[in-house]
């Protein structure tokens, strides 16, 4: 009896120093795993990027314009202008001829968490309205023009008087800061809110013919933008954006090129501006994520 006694006592000491044992094996194993990387939600942490290409609608605020150089100085009145989409087809995929339609590009970079610095080019086009007679303030030297001015009006239908747009475009290029949210993160559905505000400078090539002159139709900085601006941003496999954005801002540019000559001739007008944009990009990381 007590041999089995003390055989017993020996085979449950191997049994328990054995299931201490291999507790210690596992847990010093735990010490020497390598850190499992996890991927981290699509426009949310510091280092990561996008870019995106899309396309835009927009509205204009009536603008008064100035126009000044040798023998005339005046001010047309409550000007209306609208945009001029291009009528949809190949145009809109083809590398070649992207700057024909009223285009947007971004690239951002996320600062920190779920803020992104973004660079933009909103190329929109601005169609002064042929059929509208506007008020008129100034004074024009020469008597033909002068004569189309009746009763503190004149009427712009007959293009001699004045034929005005920025159609090559009216392009705003800008730098702003967004604020990124996430509203649904699933495993490959991602949807995600952002809201931010920006300023840059406006680089037009406006096709202006003032008083029969020969149209001026060149590139030039010719005043600053700001906006403010909101997106819905869905984001599929992690990478893959589909970008829906809105944006309202001021623009002001107070050296319009209206003739292609050196003489001092210029516009200036200001006016608020709508914009709806979409289309598609991509997102990815810089660096890898614990």
């Amino acid at each position: 009896m007590k041999k089995l006694l003390v055989v017993g006592l020996m085979m449950s000491s191997f049994v328990f120093g054995q299931k201490k044992d291999s507790l210690l094996v596992e847990n010093n194993a735990d010490l020497f795993k390598t850190p499992v990387s996890k991927k981290p939600e699509p426009l949310s942490k510091k280092g990561q990027m996008f870019v995106f290409f899309g396309w835009n609608r927009a509205i204009f605020s009536n603008s008064d314009i100035r126009f000044s150089g040798n023998g005339y100085d005046f001010q047309l009145n409550n000007v209306t202008a609208q945009d001029r989409p291009t009528k949809f087809g190949i145009v809109y995929i083809n590398p070649g001829w992207f700057t024909v339609v009223q285009y947007n590009f971004r690239a951002g970079y996320f600062i920190k968490d779920n803020l992104a610095l973004v660079l933009g080019i909103d190329h929109m086009k601005y169609v002064m309205d042929q059929n509208q007679t506007v008020g008129f303030k100034g004074h024009i030297s020469d008597p033909q023009y002068a004569a189309m001015v009746q009763n503190g009006q004149v009427n712009l239908a007959d293009e001699k008087f004045l034929t005005f747009e920025h159609t090559d475009g009216l392009n705003y290029e800008n730098l702003g800061l967004e604020k990124y949210q996430s509203l649904i993160n699933k495993k490959n559905v991602d949807l995600v809110w952002s809201y931010g505000a920006g300023i840059g400078f406006m680089f037009p090539k406006s096709n202006v013919k003032l008083f029969g002159n020969e149209r001026s139709d060149r590139f030039h900085v010719a005043g600053l933008g700001t906006d403010v601006r909101a997106s819905l941003n869905l984001v599929l496999w992690d990478h893959v954006m589909v970008r829906l954005e809105g944006k309202a801002g001021y623009i002001n540019m107070w050296d319009i090129k209206t003739t292609l000559n050196n003489k001092p001739d210029k516009a200036q007008q200001d006016f608020v501006f709508g914009q709806i944009l979409a289309g598609i990009g991509y997102t990815f990381n810089t660096k890898k994520y614990k």
